[in-house]
């Protein structure tokens, strides 16, 4: 990892919570870096292909990105707040190869992400 993508991941890490390429791009331009937005988005894509970050899809479809600490696994997201719940889904894994097994694919690869309202909202 280079330099730069150290520091996109360093911001990321400050975040502590789901961050567009935006959001960190003028994180990392306020605290004096010279890190260019292509780097940042880079940087994200490369560790979302890589498990090291989530991937979540807002409604209109903006990429927020978050360290991921964990190994697969889904995620329960208040619409209001943004407060996220990292959840397990055996059942869903379950589903999910057994589809797969059903209809001929292998490699299936998924993502399930459950959006409601937090208590606090």
């Amino acid at each position: 990892m280079n330099k730069s993508q150290v520091k996109v991941i360093g911001a990321l890490k400050r975040e502590g919570k789901f961050a567009s390429a935006q959001t960190l791009y003028q994180s990392l331009r306020k605290s004096g870096e010279s890190t260019g937005l292509a780097t940042v988005y880079r940087t994200l894509q490369k560790a979302a292909a890589e498990n090291t970050v989530d991937v979540l899809r807002t409604d209109d479809g903006e990429a927020l990105y978050r360290l991921c600490e964990t190994g697969h696994h889904h995620h329960l997201v208040c619409s209001s707040c943004g407060k996220t719940v990292e959840v397990e889904g055996s059942a869903v894994e379950k589903w999910a190869i057994n589809m797969a097994k059903e209809n001929g694919f292998r490699a299936v690869k998924h993502v399930v992400e459950l959006f409601g309202t937090c208590d606090r909202c």
